[in-house]
């Protein structure tokens, strides 16, 4: 096989990335193009050669792009990442403003919680029983 053989190969597959995205034509696409560089350089190398080494270049560069381009996994220490309010769960608070109807803030940290329970006044010390999205739900001690 010649050169240009290489990059109508290489050709095709990045078509086929282009309809397809799945980011491992692409790599045989770029494994075609190294290839076709080497067979201009060296036109002499056989057909067989020339298969294996797109094959070790197509597979190490899906390999590669897998361990290079791979999604990081969340911190061990961050599993309430995306749900904060059931870190909160088990803390004591004290009330600055009362529960009325069910409904009531409080305020954790830098951040001021809506929260229900049971009605009670100010001041009184309560405890994050659960958490259902921005809403906390509280019992008292």
């Amino acid at each position: 096989m010649v050169y240009w053989h290489w990059l109508i190969l290489s050709a095709v597959f990045a078509v086929v990335e282009l309809a397809v995205p799945a980011m491992v034509c692409l790599w045989f696409a770029a494994a075609g193009l190294g290839v076709a560089a080497l067979t201009w350089l060296l036109p002499g190398i056989a057909w067989e050669y020339q298969g294996a080494l797109f094959a070790v270049l197509a597979v190490g560069g899906v390999g590669f792009a897998r361990l290079a381009l791979a999604r990081p996994q969340p911190a061990p220490g961050a599993p309430h990442l995306n749900r904060r309010g059931e870190s909160h769960i088990g803390r004591l608070f004290t009330l600055d403003q009362p529960i009325v109807d069910g409904r009531g803030r409080l305020k954790v940290d830098d951040t001021v919680w809506l929260i229900e329970g049971p009605n009670l006044p100010a001041g009184t010390r309560v405890r994050v029983s659960g958490a259902r999205g921005a809403l906390l739900t509280v019992e008292p001690l």
